[in-house]
């Protein structure tokens, strides 16, 4: 069977008239990309795509800051796949009356980004550039299954077209109804994230960890990275700012609401240390998913970082000319050029310190460093270690100043030399936070060192 039929069907669909709460988005119905209609691989489904413009005047409906708009936009779409299961209008959204309904759970996966620098998850239906409120209405573009007919003849095609129609009546009805009060709530929240992390810098800081913040995710085959995972339901601890750290206090630009929670702020190093599976890993995730903006309920809304926020793990990768000098004194067997350009092949320790260097060097707001991804001998010096590297706990105890502009977190278990070198020091025991004393874990650990000394002389 040649694709005539979907064609026709297409063009159907395009020529729908809708009525006073939705119609076709022509203007934005490119085909092949926003507008199609295909058989899937094994022929027995009809996957479509059409771009909606349902007329809800949401711009002037909520007079506030449009920025915040993809706040409202993403509780919309979440509303419609909540109401997925029950209205059957709605079944395409599920592949309901498909062979493999189960492929086209993305369709309907839930998503609490509501905007993000990154690409991760696009493929789930989600607030953005053809997801959006402007003056025109409510943008939606609609992905839906629908069981393939045998032949398209012109029932056949009348039979997906009304389907359609459905859909789109069912998604206007849920668009329209949902209170403006509930929308403007999530518009401020997505506004409130944009707006502070724009006067995070003139506040002294680079990240806030608001109090309240639940950090840990839930994986699913569809939201598989941190960064997009939604909220943990079963172990989930609220972080709550110990005094002694300091929490800060800031007004959220947008709601005007006032929070409280840990800032971290700029030019110094902090650490995050604890046993293991304590949460430090999670913790720093959460800050660098503070980029994002976050929907209600993800747990992160009050999580807010600058961009441009860099990682630094040890990774075995090509050297293009990479300057190690703050590291390496000198370079090892196979790696070619100097410090300052080294190429070839390098060890997880010559990129990470790659990384790092470069980092600084770029004056990065922001260096985030995980104990469990990261080259051991680059972070603490041992015995074993050859006088050509200077770990970072030696650099930090010497010459502070080479990190610039640069602040530090990193989250550490074993490392306590390194710990020893942070201004603030938090620990997290059963995923609660506590501040330790700088002094007194320094005093900790030379007295550590010395016992382990005696112990190494006696033992012979």
């Amino acid at each position: 069977m040649t694709g005539q039929g979907p064609d026709v069907c297409l063009d159907a669909i395009l020529s729908l008239s809708g009525n006073d709460s939705w119609s076709v988005d022509r203007d934005h119905a490119v085909r092949n990309l926003s507008a199609y209609v295909v058989r899937s691989f094994d022929e027995h489904s009809l996957i479509f795509a059409v771009p909606l413009r349902v007329s809800r005047p949401l711009l002037s409906e909520i007079p506030l800051d449009c920025r915040g708009s993809a706040g409202a936009v993403a509780l919309i779409i979440e509303k419609i796949k909540q109401n997925a299961g029950s209205d059957p209008r709605l079944g395409p959204l599920i592949g309901r009356g498909t062979r493999f309904p189960h492929q086209f759970s993305s369709f309907t996966e839930p998503y609490t980004l509501v905007a993000s620098p990154a690409a991760l998850a696009c493929d789930l239906w989600h607030a953005g550039p053809r997801n959006c409120a402007d003056a025109s209405g409510i943008r939606l573009l609609i992905n839906g299954a629908l069981p393939c007919p045998g032949e398209f003849s012109p029932r056949e095609v009348a039979s997906v077209t009304e389907a359609v129609a459905h859909l789109c009546d069912a998604i206007a009805e849920i668009a329209c109804a949902v209170p403006a009060m509930v929308l403007e709530d999530a518009w401020l929240s997505a506004l409130d994230q944009q707006l502070l992390r724009d006067v995070l810098p003139e506040c002294g800081l680079v990240s806030f960890i608001g109090d309240g913040s639940r950090l840990a995710r839930n994986y699913t085959r569809h939201r598989c990275h941190f960064r997009t995972a939604g909220p943990k339901e079963d172990v989930n601890i609220p972080f709550t700012c110990p005094l002694e750290l300091g929490p800060c206090e800031l007004e959220l630009p947008a709601s005007g609401r006032t929070v409280t929670g840990l800032g971290i702020r700029k030019k110094e190093v902090c650490a995050v240390a604890g046993s293991n599976a304590q949460g430090k890993t999670t913790f720093l995730e959460g800050i660098i998913a503070g980029v994002d903006d976050h929907a209600p309920g993800d747990g992160r809304e009050l999580v807010v970082t600058v961009q441009g926020t860099s990682i630094a793990e040890a990774l075995n990768c090509q050297l293009n000319r990479a300057d190690v000098s703050m590291f390496f004194s000198s370079l090892p067997p196979g790696i070619r050029g100097t410090v300052r350009a080294a190429s070839g092949m390098g060890s997880g320790s010559m990129n990470m310190a790659s990384q790092v260097q470069q980092a600084i060097e770029r004056h990065v707001p922001l260096l985030i460093i995980d104990e469990d991804r990261a080259a051991p001998n680059l972070l603490v010096h041992s015995c074993i270690q050859t006088a050509e590297i200077t770990p970072l706990s030696e650099i930090l105890a010497r010459d502070r100043l080479r990190m610039g502009e640069t602040t530090i977190i990193f989250a550490a278990c074993a490392m306590d030399t390194l710990v020893a070198q942070a201004d603030r020091i938090m620990l997290l025991d059963q995923h609660v936070a506590h501040a330790v004393d700088r002094t007194v874990f320094r005093r900790r650990v030379a007295d550590s060192l010395e016992k382990m000394a005696r112990d190494l002389r006696m033992g012979g």
